[in-house]
């Protein structure tokens, strides 16, 4: 190993990273999907709709109205489809896909990259994911 890095080195990398993901195509066409999402009248009703149905199925809910918050759950799953149905709805939703697993890869990238350094450093075989044992003193 040839330098030891300090958390506020990784830290600030970290940030170098995310700046840099926040400048890539998949999050400014979310950004984008977003804007036009919130600037949608129809895609607007219907969120505030399903908003309204879900504080009311949680006060059925809290009285024990099953039967009304059977009816409450199921416009809610009506409205929910009915949105899902919008295509600017799907595109915003596989943009934020898009961008998760974009942040999940990173994440994977490093996590893996680390465990591998970590086998490599103790003398380890990377391919079978083990670390090489050492004598701890038992018989």
């Amino acid at each position: 190993m040839d330098k030891t890095y300090t958390k506020d080195e990784i830290v600030l990398k970290a940030k170098e990273i995310a700046q840099m993901i926040s400048e890539t195509e998949e999050v400014d066409f979310f950004k984008k999907a977003e804007l036009q999402v919130n600037d949608h009248p129809q895609v607007q009703q219907l969120i505030s709709q399903i908003k309204r149905m879900q504080k009311e199925a949680v006060n059925l809910q809290h009285y024990g109205k099953t039967e009304a918050l059977k009816k409450a759950e199921e416009k809610i799953d009506s409205l929910q489809d009915e949105l899902d149905q919008i295509p600017l709805v799907k595109e915003f939703k596989q943009s934020q896909m898009d961008v998760n697993g974009m942040l999940q890869l990173v994440a994977s990238t490093i996590s893996n990259t680390v465990t591998d350094e970590i086998i490599k450093s103790t003398g380890g075989d990377v391919l079978k994911g083990t670390t090489t044992k050492k004598d701890c003193g038992s018989k």
